[in-house]
């Protein structure tokens, strides 16, 4: 059934593009964790319903809640069908397991400019010495911007109208949704976001390797320290091996349940900063996937998206929601906004690359970036 309805969707899409390319292996979704683990409650936004004025009314006031209340939540109806998800996963985990050690040597970043092409594993210390066992590739949104290994090359197409879909389809009205819920005119996140623009917006595959009861032992099962996005709207493409966890505002950890052809989508620090601290960026981690999952690699598909290169990271005062609660001053008094770039590159130079101190607050380690304070949490 599934190899007919793979061949089914390539055959439609030569139809509706005009291009076509081999079926990749077909990756299988592992089976969901059947334990009772404690699950954060995020809401399910239906993007269908934005075509109408009652509905972006509707969802406005629901993403603005999400985003307060929570930090995160769900998206259906997205413009994905479950086989196209299924196929993306599919060259995600080609992606790794389909491409040399000696390609993707070749198509490593340059360090610490972790984020174009491949980060291969143990780049960043976790705790006392371990380190990270994720691999991942980068695509950036203008896919043919980079060289990518043989194996993508039949498909770079699709990997442009993957990135062009996230990029237009979902982040885009979501900031338009963001915008309203602080009274701004509808375009006023978009503008700063435009697809064509000099960014770093990208798609990532990502791996999840196991590690060793030792290793586990001294990371406390920490995969990757609680921290904040870098950018401005995060998509993570819903998939069954559990690991992703959100700190609740009441303190606690909880994780992020699986919804079949489902995006979870939350806001960074870029946001945090354009919105004045309205949408503050909820603290996010992953630990060891569920005694159920273990021995499982977790394989993942993102699109995080930054604001243009050259956008200042300045607050929107012109809001009158913002005027009404006050703003958030993420910046040291007499320091400078920093850019979109300038803070993505000086975060990603710094993440991982040396153990930390610990802050003001007992369990939360602290670095300052461009004059800002950054916790991460273990």
């Amino acid at each position: 059934m599934l190899s007919y309805l793979s061949h089914l969707y390539q055959f439609l899409y030569q139809i509706v593009f005009g291009w076509s390319a081999p079926d990749p292996p077909l990756y299988i979704f592992p089976d969901a964790s059947k334990l009772d683990l404690e699950y954060a409650d995020l809401a399910i936004v239906d993007l269908s319903k934005i075509e109408t004025e009652s509905g972006r009314a509707e969802l406005t006031e629901q993403v603005r809640r999400a985003m307060r209340e929570v930090g995160f939540f769900y998206v259906v109806n997205h413009g994905y069908t479950a086989e196209q998800t299924r196929r993306i996963f599919s060259l995600a985990n080609m992606t790794f397991d389909g491409v040399s050690d000696a390609d993707k040597k070749r198509l490593q970043s340059p360090a610490p400019d972790v984020y174009q092409g491949y980060k291969p594993r143990q780049t960043w210390i976790i705790k006392d010495g371990v380190k990270d066992q994720i691999e991942h590739y980068n695509i950036n949104k203008q896919v043919r911007n980079q060289e990518h290994p043989p194996a993508l090359q039949p498909y770079i197409k699709e990997l442009e109208h993957f990135t062009e879909h996230n990029h237009l389809k979902i982040v885009h009205p979501i900031l338009r949704l963001l915008a309203r819920g602080i009274g701004l005119p509808e375009e006023a996140l978009v503008k700063q976001h435009q697809w064509k623009a000099p960014g770093e917006s990208s798609a990532r595959f990502m791996k999840y390797y196991n590690r060793s009861q030792e290793e586990e032992a001294k990371t406390k099962s920490v995969w990757l320290k609680g921290h904040h996005d870098i950018g401005c709207i995060t998509i993570l493409w819903s998939q069954p091996v559990g690991g992703l966890q959100i700190l609740s505002p009441d303190g606690k950890w909880r994780w992020v349940k699986h919804l079949d052809n489902a995006l979870v989508v939350n806001a960074g620090d870029g946001i945090d900063f354009l919105c004045g601290g309205y949408y503050s960026p909820t603290r996010h981690r992953v630990i060891q996937p569920p005694a159920d999952q273990v021995g499982i690699d977790r394989v993942g598909v993102f699109y995080f998206s930054y604001a243009d290169d050259d956008v200042e990271l300045r607050p929107h005062t012109e809001s009158p929601v913002l005027q009404d609660v006050g703003i958030k001053e993420l910046v040291e008094p007499g320091k400078p906004y920093p850019t979109m770039k300038e803070w993505r590159k000086a975060r990603v130079s710094s993440y991982g690359a040396k153990e930390l101190a610990e802050g003001k607050r007992k369990g939360v380690e602290e670095e300052v970036v461009c004059g800002v304070v950054v916790p991460h949490y273990n």
